[in-house]
């Protein structure tokens, strides 16, 4: 049965679950990182499904449909960047460090997988 719908793509609702994990522990930094941090850290989160949602309605093209999901993988990417600076900063822990990374890995390597497998996505195994 094919997915008719980005929303119900695993990539995604995982992608959405960890945008909302980081607006609830960004709420926590401090109110000087409100335009510097925690934008930037929401920002990348949001944009990761903002781009599968993109990408995914796009899907007839294949070439498109990679770019935005390869978007979505650097956005991710990104997210992590900010990981490390929450850590550095202190304003989060070890632990949610390392549950916020992991989450952020896997949903890298579910956008890895669309990336290199694009026809299990678009339905165009001879179209580039």
């Amino acid at each position: 049965m094919a997915i008719d719908n980005y929303r119900e793509l695993t990539v995604y609702k995982k992608a959405f679950a960890l945008a909302m994990q980081i607006f609830n522990t960004s709420k926590k930094f401090p109110a000087e990182e409100k335009y510097g941090l925690t934008s930037q850290i929401r920002r990348s989160s949001r944009s990761v499904c903002s781009s599968i949602g993109e990408g995914y309605r796009k899907r007839q093209y294949q070439a498109h449909f990679v770019s935005k999901t390869s978007d979505a993988d650097m956005e991710n990417s990104e997210t992590q960047v900010w990981f490390d600076f929450a850590l550095a900063c202190e304003y989060i822990d070890k632990k949610n460090y390392g549950e916020l990374l992991k989450q952020s890995e896997e949903i890298g390597k579910l956008l890895g997988h669309m990336i290199n497998f694009p026809e299990k996505y678009t339905n165009q195994k001879d179209k580039k």
